[in-house]
């Protein structure tokens, strides 16, 4: 597994914190925050996707 995978998914989850928190407290600052950190590490966890299965293809 790559470590950008995990990477991503600890930015997707940390993201999902944020933007909670923004609705619950009606911060909207905050709820964007954690909307665009969601999607960041939905793309640096596609992006370590990508890296594991141009490994495996090269096995």
């Amino acid at each position: 597994m790559d470590k950008d995978r995990i990477g991503g998914a600890a930015k997707q989850v940390k993201g999902s914190v944020k933007e909670a928190v923004g609705k619950l407290t009606g911060d909207t600052a905050t709820q964007a925050e954690g909307a665009a950190e969601k999607a960041a590490g939905k793309t640096q966890s596609t992006v370590g996707n990508v890296k594991d299965k141009a490994r495996d293809a090269l096995k």
